[in-house]
């Protein structure tokens, strides 16, 4: 098979490429990539290294895209990630390559006849609905309460069945655009799709920022010695997401290109819900413990564009497709981002400044 993943030298796309590569050494695996972010060409060795070929182009481009060969199957993980995307300045680098990326990948796919796979994001579902949750305050963390207001949220999380109804962000708004997009591709030229709408991923090879990779900068800034702010929520660091490890991912996403048909048309909520989930007061105390560093954490009251107190993913409708299950817990993951970064430590200096 030949497979190709747009975004390859990113954080989720790099660890995709080199693993399926690794584990099928029978497939020929593509990674396209602009390395337009910062610290994109730390993975160039990897994939070298696990017989992945690299192209370099970008996503806006068709020309790039569609010169790309007929792959058999392609894994869209191209994006602009950031939730403050556009925030202060233009959109087009967001919509262009969130949204027009996503429709080059769709025309390769209807071209070459290949399956697509789209990593999207819990972002999709509007801010408003999300803060609109009933909340409990534990001694840790915001809890979500056994009576809600609004239909697809319940203890276990929000599920599919939350109204899309309401603003999201640009970030969220991009990627819902691309989500619409490719069930009319499904539904007029018979591409075989699958959305998953991933809440936080984590894991070694991610460049932390506040933005986007949140448990990543925490233990990054740990071991740097960096201080840390709780944003907004009161600044008390009660709020909470789920987060799942990249490796958890890749397995789910080998899984679905394993049987196309199976998934032809869903869209379901990947992430490690009530189970793996920490508040950043929780994420605090387990780097403190791995990191054997403390730091200091200035509590900030004003909250950001498009936060959110909690996020959990409901993984009801996944469950009942597949088998696969996360199987690294919280503690694991924050330890597995440890050891990368101190086996790691002077090119993650030089790369992040």
């Amino acid at each position: 098979m030949e497979l190709l993943v747009t975004g390859g030298a990113g954080f989720v796309g790099a660890t995709v490429a080199v693993e399926l590569a690794t584990r099928h050494p029978d497939w020929d695996v593509v990674a396209f990539d602009s390395l337009h972010r910062r610290g994109s060409e730390l993975n160039l060795p990897r994939l070298r290294a696990a017989g992945v070929r690299f192209r370099h182009g970008d996503v806006r481009s068709a020309e790039d895209v569609l010169g790309l060969g007929r792959p058999d199957a392609i894994v869209e993980c191209s994006a602009e990630p950031s939730v403050l995307a556009g925030l202060g300045g233009s959109p087009d680098h967001l919509v262009r390559t969130n949204l027009l990326g996503a429709f080059h990948c769709l025309e390769l796919a209807r071209l070459s006849g290949a399956q697509l796979v789209f990593p999207s994001t819990s972002r999709v579902y509007p801010v408003a609905r999300l803060a609109s949750a009933r909340l409990d305050e534990a001694e840790t963390r915001f809890e979500l309460a056994a009576d809600q207001p609004e239909a697809g949220i319940s203890p276990r999380g929000v599920s599919e069945a939350c109204s899309l109804e309401g603003a999201r962000t640009l970030y969220g708004a991009s990627k819902l655009a691309g989500e619409h997009l490719i069930t009319e591709y499904a539904a007029a030229y018979g591409v075989a799709t699958v959305v998953d709408r991933c809440g936080v991923i984590a894991g070694p090879w991610q460049m932390g920022r506040v933005d986007q990779g949140v448990f990543t900068h925490w233990v990054l800034s740990h071991h740097l010695g960096r201080p840390l702010e709780y944003i907004g929520h009161g600044g008390l660091g009660k709020q909470v997401r789920d987060l799942l490890h990249v490796d958890d991912l890749v397995d789910l996403l080998e899984t679905q290109l394993a049987d196309p048909g199976h998934w032809a048309g869903r869209t379901v909520n990947v992430g490690g819900g009530r189970p793996i989930s920490l508040s950043l007061q929780e994420a605090t105390a387990l780097c403190r413990e791995i990191t054997g560093r403390e730091v200091a954490i200035v509590a900030v009251g004003e909250d950001r564009p498009g936060d959110v107190p909690l996020y959990l993913s409901d993984t009801s409708r996944l469950e009942a497709l597949t088998d696969w299950r996360p199987r690294r817990d919280a503690r694991r993951i924050l330890e597995d981002i440890h050891a990368w970064i101190v086996e790691h430590e002077a090119e993650l200096r030089a790369a992040l400044g």
